[in-house]
């Protein structure tokens, strides 16, 4: 089977398997990415652990934090615990939540969760403001480029005290 080929089958199966987890399986939240296609995830109880990427989603499919997986356990293992079998997205999310399949831990937010987002909010809130009192003042409409150094010139008398040394050379050559 060619690489497209594989690909194709691979992303069909992502988007149209609205399949139930089953008893063997369970749904983890996406904690941080380790490397190798290793990946931490959390459990609906707050136990953490290793999930490795089946060799299939590998250089097909991409996770970040936050996204939630279905995984096998993997009774061997010992630092890898299980293996990711499904990539959850928004339609299977919503799917299984109508269907009260879904942890009821991860509905549910923290009240520290729900602090720091609500103060995340606020300074961005505060920052736009600021932002929009400097465009209008300067007028410029272009977003400054984050991933650009700021580099500061300060403008001196150096101009002046140049040309003046360079006036008194040309009247010495003329001499």
């Amino acid at each position: 089977m060619s690489v497209t080929t594989k690909k194709k089958h691979v992303e069909r199966e992502l988007w149209e398997d609205f399949s139930f987890p089953e008893e063997h399986q369970s749904i983890v939240r996406v904690v941080r990415p380790r490397g190798n296609n290793l990946h931490q995830v959390t459990t609906a109880d707050g136990e953490e652990f290793l999930a490795s990427m089946t060799h299939k989603f590998r250089k097909h499919v991409w996770i970040k934090r936050g996204d939630y997986v279905v995984t096998e356990a993997i009774p061997e293992g010992n630092k890898v615990r299980a293996e990711i079998v499904r990539i959850l997205l928004k339609d299977h999310i919503h799917y299984i939540m109508q269907n009260d399949k879904w942890p009821p831990a991860f509905t549910q937010r923290s009240e520290e969760e729900e602090e720091a987002v609500s103060d995340r909010l606020e300074d961005l809130k505060v920052r736009e403001a600021g932002e929009a009192e400097i465009e209008s003042d300067e007028g410029d409409l272009l977003m400054e480029n984050p991933n650009r150094q700021r580099i500061y010139v300060e403008e001196s008398d150096s101009s002046e005290s140049s040309d003046e040394s360079y006036d008194e050379d040309s009247q010495n050559e003329k001499d």
